[in-house]
């Protein structure tokens, strides 16, 4: 259930899906070489934003791993990207995390 309020979007994801705000890679450009956005990495890291209940297993819900502040890092090429009021977020399955960092 995705509510919205006045100027802010909340998002709930659904089963097992977690919604992960990306890290921005930080960037020294040594000669006054510009690397455009197309041609940088995607980020394989980010914040965990908002966790789904849990996947249904035989009638009863499984708990999720993952908790709202978790830093985690992702497949690269994994999940949707989503934007909702000018931030971007993925939205990506419990199982396609990798790692939890601590």
């Amino acid at each position: 259930m995705a509510t919205a309020t006045r100027n802010k979007l909340k998002v709930v994801p659904l089963a097992d899906r977690v919604a992960i705000r990306p890290l921005e890679e930080t960037e020294t450009m040594k000669g006054g070489l510009y690397i455009p956005d197309t041609a940088k990495e995607k980020p394989i890291q980010g914040d965990v934003v908002a966790v789904g209940q849990g996947r249904l297993e035989k009638g009863e819900r499984v708990p999720m791993e993952l908790k709202v502040g978790d830093r985690v890092v992702y497949g690269k090429y994994s999940g949707t990207q989503v934007e909702l009021d000018g931030e971007e977020l993925i939205l990506i399955k419990e199982s396609d995390v990798i790692a939890k960092i601590s």
